[in-house]
Formats: structure tokens, sequence, C-alpha cells
């Protein structure tokens, strides 16, 4: 039997649309763990922007899809979809 704070479950339920306990722990418990692997990968990104591996310069230019290099991405004669 686990205790759990009635109000801040029900708090819970309404903001994730659930409408029993075990349905908003779950949630809860898929929600916070999806926030930290969300917030691990912005980290990651972050730090190859700080790195140099990942260059924006292109969409800043308006270049589309093109690379730090100047090439499609996407190779010859290839396109994004759009």
């Amino acid at each position: 039997m686990v205790d759990l704070d009635d109000e801040a479950l029900a708090e819970a339920a309404r903001h994730l649309g659930t409408t029993t306990k075990r349905d908003t722990v779950n949630a809860a418990l898929r929600d916070i763990a999806d926030r930290r692997r969300r917030a691990a990968a912005v980290e990651r990104m972050r730090r190859m922007v700080v790195d140099g591996e990942i260059d924006f310069s292109a969409i800043e230019d308006g270049r589309g899809d093109a690379g730090a290099d100047g090439q499609d991405v996407h190779g010859p004669g290839k396109r994004s979809a759009a």
C-alpha cells in the first residue's frame, strides 16, 4: 500500500486528464521520465552547439537543407520533405 497526497493526486489527474489513481500515477511517472529524457537531449544538443558539432548558420542564412559545408544534407539530387 502506498500513502498518496490526495490533493496532489487530484491536481495531477486534472493536468493529465486521468480518472483513476492508477492511471494518474502511471501517467505522472511517464511524464517525469519523458521530461528528464527531453532535458538530457536538450543538454546534449547544447553541448554539441558549444563544441561546434551543430551549425545553425544554414538555417540563419536561409540555406535551408545546406549543411555547414554548404552541401545539401540529404545528398545529391535529394530534397527534404516540405
